[in-house]
């Protein structure tokens, strides 16, 4: 009989997704779904998921000249969502138990694929993830989010790949990542 309380991984890992382990994740479960999982709940233009988003991410630390460190952090940042789906910002804010677990499963992943993070680490990805959604908003939606344009150093344009290559760029950039990081 299935557990109803459980959910099935693309490389068939059941668990609890309210009750995350280390042992549950895997990272080409997490590259597989973010590479499905639609930014802005799909209300872009065109389709640009959250690993396209982490990639970018990732790839904007390395040329703002950004550590090892800061770049996993930035292709990680929104590993979670692999798990437990993404929420809007206005709602999580408001339905505060899943911040709760979500921030249980970032920090069981960062723990796993990078280790400890400083305070400066983690304000240096929240710059790169709010420049990067500013962005985003502006070339497939049209909206502009802030009062001012932060600055980024890719061009949105050269990084739209199909879903399978972003998958794979996702597992090339982490393997990169985690070798140079372990060095």
């Amino acid at each position: 009989m299935v557990d109803r309380n459980c959910i099935s991984t693309i490389n068939h890992i059941r668990f609890d997704p309210t009750e995350p382990k280390a042992e549950y994740i895997d990272i080409d479960d997490i590259a597989h779904a973010l590479s499905y999982i639609t930014r802005a709940n799909g209300h872009f233009n065109a389709f640009f998921s959250v690993a396209r988003h982490s990639i970018n991410c990732a790839e904007e630390a390395r040329l703002r000249g950004y550590s090892v460190h800061v770049q996993l952090l930035c292709l990680l940042h929104d590993a979670a969502e692999a798990y437990i789906g993404d929420m809007t910002r206005p709602l999580k804010m408001r339905i505060p138990e899943f911040g709760v677990i979500e921030k249980e499963y970032q920090k069981i992943i960062f723990t796993k694929y990078i280790g400890e993070l400083s305070d400066e680490e983690i304000r240096l990805t929240r710059e790169i993830d709010d420049a990067m959604l500013y962005n985003e908003f502006l070339k497939y939606n049209g909206e502009t989010l802030l009062d001012y344009k932060p600055e980024i150093h890719i061009d949105l344009d050269s990084t739209v790949k199909s879903i399978d290559d972003t998958k794979a760029e996702f597992l090339l950039k982490f393997n990169e990542l985690t070798k140079a990081l372990n060095a």
